[in-house]
Parts: structure tokens; sequence; C-alpha cells
């Protein structure tokens, strides 16, 4: 594993981009210029986790449906932040159908 230009080994910068979801992930995405490991799991952080906010705090809005699709959106991201922190870890450049795709041309 390399070090980035933070210091940290990429795998452990890669897992930090998940940590605190979207948030985290524009952290790294602002301070790291150069590692593409640590940027595409950066911005797959922003994509995933921000769509699932956004659904989430949308559906808050809805009665009885909203709470049980929110719900089961809370399942899927803590499910994903589990995986995707797991991978990152692992030095797997884990691609999301649509949200890794999207990443992967954002870093190229």
């Amino acid at each position: 594993m390399e070090k980035t230009s933070t210091g940290l080994q990429e795998n452990v910068a890669g897992l930090l981009c998940y940590v605190l979801g979207w948030i985290s992930g524009l952290v790294f995405i602002l301070i790291e210029k150069e590692n593409k490991f640590v940027r595409f799991h950066a911005i797959q952080s922003i994509y995933v986790f921000g769509v699932l906010t956004i659904a989430g705090i949308v559906l808050g809005w809805i009665p009885f449906i909203g709470v049980v699709l929110g719900w089961l959106i809370f399942v899927l991201g803590f499910i994903l932040w589990i995986v995707l922190m797991l991978k990152a870890y692992q030095g797997t450049m884990y691609k999301l159908p649509w949200a890794g795709n999207l990443a992967e041309k954002r870093v190229s």
C-alpha cells in the first residue's frame, strides 16, 4: 500500500472516506489531490451517502410509507457503509453500479 499526500496508508484513507458518509468523502476529496484510490472512494462516498441522505429526508415527509421506506434506506445504508469500509480497507476499488462508474469517470 502506498502512502497518500495526507501521510496515511491509502487503504486507511479509503476507509476513512466512508466513516462519516458523504461528509468524510467531502473532506477527503478536498485534502487528497493525487491518490486516485482515495479520490475514488471519496467521490463514491459522496454520491452514495449523499443520495441516501436526500432520499431519507424526502421520504420523511411522506406519512407511514415514508417511514417504512426510510427505515429500509437506513438498513441499506448501514450495510453499504460496512461493506464499502471493509472493501476500501482491503485495498479494493469496489465499484457500486452507478456511483462507482461515476466516481471512476471523475477520477480518470
